[in-house]
C-alpha cells in the first residue's frame, strides 16, 4: 500500500502544479486587471503559461504530428498510421503513404523504453519515409496496462522483437535506437538459431550499451553504484487509483523525470526562465524550439517494474549480453549463431549516456559473421540526440545507413553476379 500511496502523491503534486500554473494565468489575465501598468501581472502570467503547459505534458502521449508527406510527384500525400500487430504491452504500426508506391527499403524502427514514448523518434522517422517503408515499436505507457495483462521484462521484451522481425520478413532493415541495442542483438541472434529464415537483412545498432563496461559513463555505471535491493525500495511504487494498471508494480514516468532533470539542473533551470522572460515579452509561440523540445522531453511513461530491474541487474550488471551469456525463455542465446545478417554499429564522438565502445562491441560478439558483413562508424562531434535526430543524423549518418541498407539487402545479394563485376558490400 505504501508504494501505491506515494504514487498517488507524486501524481497529486503534478497536479497541484498545473492547477498553479492555470490560476496563476487565470489571475494575472483577469480583464479588470488589464488597466494596471504592472509587470508584475505580465511576469505571473507568463509563470503561469509556462507552469501550467510543463505539468500538463507530463502525462500526455505526444502525437506523431505525421499527417501529409510530399512525394516525388509534388503532391501532398496522406500518412496513415495502421497497426500491424497488437500486443498488451506495445504495437508494431506502420506508417503507409497512401497512394506512394511501396518502397524497396522495408525498415523497422526498434524504439527505446526508457522513459519517453517512441514519438522521440518522430524525426527519425519522417527523415526514413523519403524513401523507405517505415515500421516503429510503439510501447504502451505500463500505468495503462491491466495487472491482469501478466510481467514484462527483458525476456518479453527480446520475444516482442523476435515477433514483430517474422512478422515483416527476412528483407527487412532493423535499425535499434539506444537502449533495445543488446536486446535487438540478442533477438536477432535467437532468430538465427530458431527460425534463420526469418532473420532481417541488416542490423543498424546506434548508441547502444552492448558492453557497458567497455567505456562507462556516469549513466551506464550507476547500476553499479547501488544494490538491487535499493533499487527496488527508492525506485519502484504501484500504479494508483487512477489508472487501469492500478496496483502494477512501475519504475513511474514522473521519478524518471526528475531524474532527467537533475543531470542537467543549471541548464533546465535556465531554459525554463528564459522561456518565462519571452512570454511575458510576447516574444513566445506554441511551436518554439523550446516548446517543440520539452513537448516530447516531458512527456514520461512508466515502465514495469520487472522491465526496469532486469535491465539493470542483466544488462548492466551482470553484463549478460556482453558476455554472451543471456538466456530468453529458457534457451541461452548465441549471439555468434549471426552468420548472414549484415551489422553495423553507429556512436557519437561527444555521447556522455552511451560512450564510443560500448556499441561497437557487438561486432566482437558476432563471431560466426564475416568482416565484410560488419560495418561501424563514429560520429565527431556528435552527443547521444545527435547520432539519431539531430544534423549529424541528417547529413552524414542517415545516407551511410541507407547506402548500408541497400548494399546488404538479401535482395540485393541474390542477384547474380556477372563476370565483368562481382557485387560488393559496403564497409563505413
Amino acid at each position: 500500500m505504501r508504494y501505491m500511496l506515494s504514487y498517488d502523491l507524486m501524481e497529486t503534486a503534478r497536479n497541484m502544479n498545473q492547477w498553479l500554473g492555470a490560476s496563476a494565468l487565470s489571475m494575472a489575465s483577469y480583464p479588470s486587471l488589464a488597466a494596471i501598468p504592472n509587470p508584475a501581472l505580465s511576469w505571473m502570467a507568463a509563470w503561469g503559461e509556462v507552469t501550467e503547459r510543463t505539468f500538463q505534458r507530463m502525462v500526455v502521449k505526444p502525437d506523431w504530428g505525421i499527417r501529409t508527406f510530399t512525394c516525388e510527384d509534388g503532391k501532398d500525400h496522406l500518412v496513415e498510421i495502421r497497426t500491424v500487430q497488437e500486443r498488451a504491452f506495445g504495437d508494431l504500426i506502420h506508417f503507409h503513404v497512401a497512394g506512394r508506391e511501396e518502397q524497396p527499403r522495408k525498415v523497422l524502427l526498434v524504439a527505446p523504453m526508457s522513459g519517453h514514448y517512441a514519438t522521440l523518434l518522430r524525426s527519425t522517422v519522417k527523415s526514413l519515409l523519403v524513401n523507405c517503408e517505415v515500421y516503429i515499436t510503439d510501447w504502451h505507457n505500463a500505468r495503462d496496462i491491466p495487472v491482469s495483462e501478466g510481467k514484462f521484462d527483458i525476456e518479453d521484451y527480446t520475444l516482442y522483437l523476435v515477433d514483430f522481425m517474422r512478422e515483416l520478413g527476412p528483407d527487412t532493415h532493423v535499425v535499434a535506437v539506444c537502449q533495445p541495442a543488446p536486446l535487438t542483438l540478442a533477438a536477432t541472434a535467437y532468430l538465427a538459431e530458431q527460425d534463420p529464415k526469418a532473420q532481417p537483412s541488416s542490423l543498424t545498432l546506434i548508441g547502444g550499451p552492448v558492453d557497458p563496461d567497455a567505456t562507462p559513463t556516469e549513466v551506464t555505471d550507476f547500476g553499479r553504484r547501488v544494490t538491487m535491493g535499493q533499487l527496488e525500495e527508492t525506485m519502484i511504487q504501484r500504479v494508483g487509483f487512477k489508472y487501469k494498471g492500478v496496483g502494477r508494480k512501475v519504475y513511474p514516468g514522473l521519478l524518471q523525470l526528475s531524474s532527467f532533470m537533475s543531470m542537467n539542473a543549471e541548464r533546465h533551470s535556465k531554459a525554463f526562465i528564459d522561456q518565462i522572460q519571452r512570454v511575458s515579452r510576447g516574444e513566445a509561440s506554441d511551436h518554439d524550439a523550446h516548446n517543440r523540445f520539452y513537448d516530447e522531453y516531458l512527456a514520461v511513461m512508466d515502465m514495469t517494474a520487472e522491465f526496469y530491474l532486469s535491465t539493470v541487474e542483466r544488462v548492466f550488471k551482470s553484463r549478460e549480453i556482453a558476455r554472451n551469456e543471456f538466456i530468453v525463455a529458457g534457451h541461452k542465446v548465441d549471439i555468434g549463431a549471426i552468420t548472414d545478417v549484415a551489422v553495423k554499429t553507429v556512436e557519437g564522438a561527444n555521447d556522455d549516456i552511451s560512450a564510443p565502445g560500448q556499441c561497437i562491441a557487438a561486432l566482437d560478439l558476432c563471431t560466426g559473421l564475416p568482416e565484410s558483413l560488419k560495418a561501424s562508424h563514429v560520429e565527431p562531434g556528435a552527443g547521444h540526440y545527435g547520432i539519431f535526430a539531430g544534423r549529424s543524423w541528417r547529413n552524414n549518418i542517415r545516407p551511410l545507413v541507407i547506402d548500408f541498407m541497400d548494399a546488404n539487402s538479401r535482395k540485393a545479394r541474390r542477384k547474380p553476379a556477372t563476370k565483368s563485376a562481382k557485387p560488393k558490400l559496403v564497409k563505413g
